[in-house]
């Protein structure tokens, strides 16, 4: 008999309410409280038998960024139901600190030899490249996700095309604002370390300069994901008056929007950002962002598991990348 929320809850020392909303993936949980109900979960068998032994079942690692990423989240939660879906797969989870990168290369050797396949969602850094190709030495298949690390001996990388994300990005920017007018834009970033969002950056100013070169991206703030450091810088710059738009990369985008809000600036700055969560969802709803550029985050759990699978048993899928998808206020998909 499936687990019930009560026994979760007992088990991690949480109320009831707390257990809801980390299974349906609604914000209002500190990250630790998230990771320690999570794991109760798993160990009562609240996703399926995919966390008990299955003998010859296909073990798979992923290794995540830690903290209060709100996309990141809802990956979490999308594996481990895409793994309760399958009887040829166990899965493990393990959230790591982003920086600096000692929390994944410690996951990575604690990896050899106990697991057959391994997903990740980490930045493109020379130790953790080295690592990942050892790991792919001894058989282990490796596939990126989210955001690719070029330079290592992988099945293939599982997410959107970043750079058209971002180049995406920029053309919203560019079609929402007034025509010819000029105009400063704030670019913030979580990190330059992460390719994706790299590439990102590199699409948005390309098409702002090719298209709209009016826009200036008069300043580049790195956040690390983090909101409060979002909330601030965002603060300070509004404060000048001279800002038409926002362009955030990563996460941070409640910040972003508590202090668009505090400075009554929603209806003059156009706020773009990336991924459909509760929180952009509420956001989109209120007017303060104007457009979501979204990746699918169970479709990327679906391939990432299946890609992993056929090639523990030495076969190779035909690739399937998750489409970018634009999401304005009028066409919010049912939750």
């Amino acid at each position: 008999m499936k687990s019930t929320i009560k026994e979760i809850a007992d088990r991690a020392g949480v109320s009831s309410a707390t257990v809801d909303r980390v299974l349906n993936d609604r914000p209002g949980v500190r990250n630790r409280t998230r990771d320690r109900v999570l794991q109760a979960a798993q160990a009562v068998g609240y996703f399926g038998d995919h966390l008990q032994d299955r003998g010859s079942a296909n073990r798979l690692l992923f290794i995540l960024p830690e903290g209060d990423n709100s996309f990141m989240q809802s990956l979490r939660r999308f594996l481990l139901i895409e793994a309760q879906e399958r009887d040829d797969v166990t899965i493990e989870i393990r959230t790591v600190p982003s920086h600096p990168p000692a929390g994944y290369i410690a996951a990575l050797r604690q990896a050899a030899g106990a697991y057959d396949g391994l997903g990740i969602v980490g930045p493109d850094h020379p130790e953790i490249r080295e690592e990942l190709n050892q790991l792919a030495a001894t058989g282990i298949k490796v596939s990126t996700l989210v955001s690719d690390i070029p330079a290592v001996t992988k099945i293939g990388y599982v997410g959107v095309d970043n750079r058209a994300a971002g180049r995406l990005a920029g053309l919203l920017m560019g079609r929402f604002l007034p025509e010819g007018l000029p105009g400063k834009v704030l670019m913030f970033i979580g990190s330059q370390s992460y390719r994706g969002h790299e590439e990102r950056e590199m699409g948005f100013r390309s098409i702002l300069a090719g298209d709209f070169p009016h826009l200036q991206v008069s300043d580049f703030v790195v956040i690390q994901d983090d909101r409060e450091t979002a909330y601030r810088s965002a603060f300070e710059l509004l404060k000048r008056g001279d800002i038409v738009g926002i362009y955030n990369i990563g996460a941070g985008n409640q910040g972003i929007a508590q202090a668009i809000k505090e400075h009554s600036a929603a209806r003059d700055v156009v706020f773009i950002a990336h991924d459909l969560t509760d929180a952009t969802r509420t956001l989109l709803l209120d007017r303060t962002i104007d457009a979501i550029v979204d990746q699918n985050p169970r479709v990327e759990a679906r391939e990432v598991i299946r890609n992993l699978v056929a090639a523990v048993k030495g076969r190779m899928e035909p690739e399937y990348p998750p489409r970018l998808q634009v999401i304005f206020r009028e066409n919010i998909p049912v939750a």
